[in-house]
């Protein structure tokens, strides 16, 4: 109810303070990962799939992370999802074999599903529906800022103790993620509908079959958002390089476009909030759409600052869509398998984005392949325009 009485101070330090120490620890192995592997004679292929299982694992899953959560409850998977991360970050600091060192990431981007989807879970029941977008995008806004600033910390550390450093930094801050997941009392959550089904909820399947509606239509909006915040991070590196950007300015322009992203989190929730989800749905995927279509056209680094910074401001201002429009869709019995079964479409359209870029790319060239990703986001904006409402829902 709008009246309901809530401050987002009372919960800041128990909703989103492991997300932020998560968000730091994996922002501060993502630049390093590659350089382990490279370490240990990978080839750069190898090297390249071995990050990629963070992606892999995560989207594996989703299905299982969302059993798990239903069985033992939101905290007591954010614990263990920072423990399996401690198990891997303790292999990818003891391998000295290329093996160990996947299974370690791997095991991480498996331990990355439940915390989030058990963040996510927490957070609807915790927050009332009139403050639901901020809430989400105050999520996916601290997890920005976490990775934001994760690989400053690792570059510290690593002064002193080399790559190593980085994994050191991850470890610490999972042992908080869990700590603090632990120590903090449940939430104050509404009670449950004394109409709902009082077993452990419905099947999976049972799931799908009910709600195909929403997967079939938001659901493939959701998965081309998630795909074009993957063609983003593969076409400005690339597009870059090919115009003669060496690597300390690409970095530094990607901490402009993080830097807008971060900014526009909280107004874009407050948007959805006051006025309704598709007046940031529709924005934020076409801003991005024309990006990618604008990127081809820049030849020089003024042009190329002034389209990466577009692309961050589209990516911030769709900050929590995904989980928004996923809490808003999702059942009350049965909302922790819903919102597996939104992950895993999520997931999908991140993971299909890199394949689908290099077939273009192979096939034709990487403007080609970054016009094709930015219709990407216009074909979004119509299926938003169609399924959401025009008005505050």
């Amino acid at each position: 109810m709008s009246d309901t009485p809530f401050s987002f101070k009372k919960i800041a330090i128990p909703a989103f303070g492991p997300s932020l120490l998560f968000g730091t620890g994996k922002g501060a192995i993502l630049p390093v990962i590659a350089l382990s592997a490279r370490d240990l004679n990978a080839s750069v292929a190898l090297s390249s799939l071995i990050v990629g299982l963070i992606g892999i694992g995560s989207l594996f899953s989703n299905i299982p992370a969302a059993l798990i959560i239903a069985r033992y409850g939101e905290r007591l998977s954010m614990v263990g999802a920072a423990a399996v991360s401690m198990l891997g970050l303790a292999l990818c600091l003891a391998s000295g074999q290329i093996g160990l060192l996947a299974l370690g990431v791997l095991l991480i981007g498996m331990a990355q599903s439940v915390f989030f989807l058990a963040r996510q879970t927490y957070l609807i029941e915790a927050v009332p529906l009139h403050m639901r977008a901020r809430a989400m995008s105050s999520l996916g806004g601290t997890m920005r800022i976490g990775v934001f600033i994760g690989p400053f910390l690792g570059a510290a550390v690593m002064h002193f103790m080399g790559l190593s450093g980085a994994y050191w930094v991850a470890f610490v801050m999972m042992l908080g993620t869990g700590l603090l997941s632990f120590s903090v009392p449940d939430m104050e959550i509404s009670p449950p509908d004394p109409k709902a089904q009082p077993s452990a909820g419905p099947k999976m399947a049972q799931i799908a079959r009910t709600h195909a509606k929403a997967f079939m239509t938001l659901g493939m909006g959701i998965l081309l958002v998630s795909a074009l915040r993957a063609a983003r991070q593969i076409v400005i590196p690339l597009w870059a390089d090919s115009i003669g950007l060496n690597p300390a300015t690409i970095s530094l322009i990607y901490g402009l476009a993080a830097a807008i992203d971060m900014i526009a989190f909280y107004p874009s929730g407050k948007v959805m909030d006051q006025s309704g989800r598709i007046w940031v749905a529709v924005p934020s995927v076409i801003i991005m759409g024309f990006s990618l279509l604008f990127m081809p056209l820049t030849a020089g680094l003024a042009s190329f600052v002034l389209v990466s910074m577009m692309m961050g401001l589209g990516n911030g201002v769709g900050s929590g869509l995904v989980m928004t429009l996923g809490a808003d869709a999702s059942p009350r019995v049965g909302r922790t398998q819903f919102l597996g079964i939104w992950r895993l479409i999520s997931d999908m359209g991140a993971s299909g984005a890199p394949v689908l870029l290099s077939a273009i790319t192979a096939a034709a060239s990487l403007a080609e392949a970054s016009i094709v990703a930015g219709l990407l986001g216009f074909v979004a904006a119509g299926i938003f325009w169609i399924w959401l409402p025009h008005t505050k829902a």
